[in-house]
């Protein structure tokens, strides 16, 4: 028999903490598609103040500016990292500027709240990491499904031994093609699959460390080449193998025939599957299954960027902790390398240096911190 179970709607009125009363002030690098849902209408929601744009020329973030709300647009990504009403940044640039730019926003005294993936590669990550690290300001990398019910009530699965001990996972994470042009074909822009989906599958992987007796170490990996693009993937899928003996499967596609974002977690009691564990604002399910039955749960579909932003501005106002750090920014970073070569490709190359040009003097920062290939046909 099935059974079909409904939690309330974490909507406006739900029991995640409220933003702090003062609101945030965070200055946008790139006026980059995913920002209109990542942090402008998160911004709304939280009451966040959107104080600064640039892009890559002025017309274009006075154009963003005008259309979403931010109060000004500024000529260069330095000048937004420069401004004084800027508290804290938001970088959604292409992934090979990541790491450059969030060490601009670190030495500038600025928190951080970085797009995923953290940086090019591990060593850059790295990097990164060192200098967030006693800096005084709050880095995060977006992984943004980590704060949604959704994903709470998955692990709280597991916490509790409903469904016994972990066994095996499957992250599947797919997207039909963006189109030729996309940077995110790009090996100089540090793309490929992996870099913009895999990371996803891999990280909701290695979350489950807890009741898998520590870390996924990879066993395997295998990648299709993406047709005109050396070295740039087009998928790719890892196996993974827990401590405890569980095992995992993280597979990712950005040329698929659909859009798929599933999260499957077996136990030794049942099973659980969350049908678009990075987008639940588009679909709230969680079904769980045991000997007894099938029910399916509803969590909300208040956007998990919104729960991001709010953690975020608590973490920055109140030194609220965080789920995660620049420690597992970094890890990740190293299993997406650690499958690039497995799979017979190279992790992605960092950007060439280039002068960055320097902040003003850092303000003091708040004591809060935290810190085998185939071939396309």
């Amino acid at each position: 028999m099935t059974v079909a179970t409904t939690a309330q709607d974490p909507g406006p009125g739900n029991d995640e903490p409220p933003a702090p009363p003062e609101p945030l002030r965070v200055g946008v690098l790139g006026a980059a598609r995913i920002a209109e849902l990542a942090i402008v209408k998160p911004a709304r929601a939280t009451g966040t103040r959107l104080v600064a744009i640039a892009a890559r020329d002025r017309a274009r973030a006075a154009a963003y500016a005008a259309e979403h709300g931010v109060e000004q647009a500024l000529a260069s990504y330095a000048d937004v990292i420069a401004a004084p009403d800027v508290e804290a940044v938001y970088n959604p640039l292409p992934n090979a500027l990541h790491g450059r730019w969030n060490l601009a926003a670190i030495d500038a005294g600025k928190h951080v709240l970085s797009e995923k993936p953290f940086a090019a590669n591990a060593e850059e990550a790295a990097e990164v990491a060192a200098a967030a690290q006693g800096s005084g300001v709050v880095v995060v990398e977006g992984f943004h499904y980590l704060y949604h019910p959704v994903t709470r009530r998955l692990h709280e699965l597991l916490a509790s031994g409903d469904l016994g001990e972990l066994v095996h996972v499957e992250t599947i994470l797919e997207i039909q093609d963006p189109g030729p042009r996309d940077p995110r074909w790009s090996l100089d822009l540090a793309g490929g699959a992996t870099m913009d989906l895999g990371c996803y599958s891999l990280h909701a992987q290695r979350v489950l460390a807890p009741w898998g007796g520590g870390e996924p170490e990879l066993v395997a990996a295998r990648a299709g080449e993406r047709a005109g693009a050396p070295g740039v993937d087009e998928w790719l899928e890892a196996r993974l193998r827990f401590p405890s003996g569980a095992t995992g499967v993280a597979r990712c596609h950005m040329a698929g025939d659909h859009r798929q974002m599933t999260c499957r977690v077996i136990g030794t009691r049942g099973e659980a599957l969350v049908p678009n564990f990075v987008e639940p604002h588009l679909d709230d399910r969680l079904i769980i299954r045991t000997p007894g039955g099938e029910r399916v749960e509803h969590h909300g579909t208040r956007s998990s960027y919104t729960f991001q932003l709010a953690a975020f501005s608590r973490a920055v106002r109140e030194g609220a902790s965080l789920p995660m750090n620049v420690d597992d920014a970094v890890a990740n970073m190293r299993l997406i390398d650690a499958c690039y070569v497995a799979a017979g490709l190279q992790p992605r190359p960092r950007m060439q240096k280039a002068s960055v040009p320097p902040a003003r003097p850092r303000t003091p920062p708040p004591t809060n911190c935290s810190a085998g290939i185939r071939r396309p046909s």
